[in-house]
């Protein structure tokens, strides 16, 4: 005899992707799994707007696109009827095994390739035609610059973002959003505004609306001989504080002495001597921070110094005359560790140490460059692209690098 079909507990679920549905919905409108916003998952419904994303990006038979973050692949199916190949790189499994599920059993599934993993840790991204994606907030700004910094960028990206952050890349010198985005996205490619896309077209809703961009890097003769991490190097630190002068940004501890140790590499590695005569011509001058230049601080502890032994000549000589008395009757051995004592107590350093040799070369180099291109006393926010590059051809004049 048969067993009798086993009775499910009240409320109880197929497999770990079942929902139950609420009352008054069928369960065609209900999710397969949850959505997780940690990982940016807002699934694009629209079919309107997946349209016009993959239009615009002008796909060709021959083409081999890239998609980040697939979700249940709304695009992504979209892509595979214009291209030749799509790669798609999730982080979520339950999404690529979503999104190859859509598509098993069709002539489309030969075109698709799922990549499980995170599409910024990997080594570099695939090479391909085209690039399109319904971005993850969080990774927004560092695809960009993953995808800039190509050896061989793709023809053309189309992707969605934060309406802010989508306002900073197309942003211009002056704006409130101009930023190290903005010069870099406009060095390396050129960027457009598509359209906006209003929260609604999105399951679960995000908190903000959203913005679809399209950029085309500049590819062969077109593309800047200039090497991405030197120009990326020179305006992390020109926008570290963007709404301050450049001089200002130039004089921070921090990267003064990341451009002495970079200034000593190249001149190693070119075996060039360094110059220390620059060192002897470098004015002693109040720093952006207010502080004054380490040397003079050291003479004045210095002539504290002098004051509080001078101060009472007296009492000095009559201590020297004691220490005397006490040396004749002391063993010598006890009087060779108080010797090599004092010696090492001589050779302590104050607490603030004046300024190296190579220090003061570049700080005068730093100096001489903001002069001569009468950038220093610009704001970065006011820069253009051409002043970023003036800035960075003469600090490699001088030696000074950024990567």
């Amino acid at each position: 005899m048969p067993k009798a079909a086993k009775q499910k507990r009240a409320g109880g679920s197929n497999g770990p992707y079942d929902r139950k549905a609420s009352k008054g919905s069928s369960s065609a409108n209900t999710n397969i799994f949850k959505f997780d916003k940690d990982f940016g998952q807002h699934i694009l419904k629209n079919p309107g707007i997946s349209d016009a994303i993959v239009g615009k990006a002008y796909l060709k038979p021959t083409d081999v696109v890239v998609e980040v973050g697939p979700g249940t692949g709304n695009i992504t199916v979209r892509a595979l009827e214009k291209a030749k190949k799509v790669i798609a790189i999730e982080l979520d499994p339950r999404m690529g095994a979503e999104v190859t599920k859509r598509v098993q059993g069709t002539p489309l599934a030969k075109k698709l390739e799922v990549i499980l993993g995170d599409v910024i840790k990997m080594p570099a991204i695939p090479p391909c035609d085209a690039l399109i994606s319904n971005t993850p907030y969080q990774i927004s700004s560092p695809l960009i610059f993953k995808m800039l910094s190509m050896p061989n960028p793709p023809r053309i990206a189309v992707l969605m973002f934060q309406r802010e952050f989508a306002k900073r890349l197309v942003a211009r010198p002056g704006d409130s959003l101009y930023s190290r985005l903005s010069v870099n996205v406009n060095f390396w490619a050129t960027c457009k505004h598509i359209m906006k896309v209003g929260k609604q077209n999105f399951k679960p809703p995000p908190k903000v609306e959203s913005d679809v961009v399209r950029i085309e890097p500049l590819l062969g003769s077109a593309r800047p001989n200039v090497a991405f991490e030197e120009f990326d190097g020179l305006l992390r630190i020109a926008f570290n504080r963007k709404n301050k002068t450049l001089r200002a940004a130039f004089s921070i501890k921090e990267v003064l002495a990341m451009c002495e140790r970079n200034y000593k590499i190249y001149c190693t590695l070119h075996n060039i001597p360094i110059d220390e005569s620059l060192a002897d011509t470098t004015p002693v001058a109040t720093t952006a921070s207010g502080d004054d230049d380490m040397n003079m601080n050291v003479d004045d502890d210095d002539d504290n110094k002098d004051e509080a032994v001078d101060g009472d000549g007296m009492d000095t000589d009559e201590d020297d005359n004691d220490q005397d008395e006490d040396d004749e009757d002391m063993p010598t051995f006890f009087k060779e560790l108080k010797e090599a004592g004092a010696s090492k107590e001589a050779s302590k350093t104050p607490s603030r140490n004046p300024k190296s040799k190579v220090a003061l070369v570049v700080k005068a180099k730093v100096d001489k460059v903001l002069t001569g291109t009468g950038l220093g006393e610009k704001r970065a926010r006011m820069c253009d692209q051409n002043d970023f590059l003036k800035l960075l051809l003469a600090f490699h004049e001088e030696g000074i690098h950024f990567s």
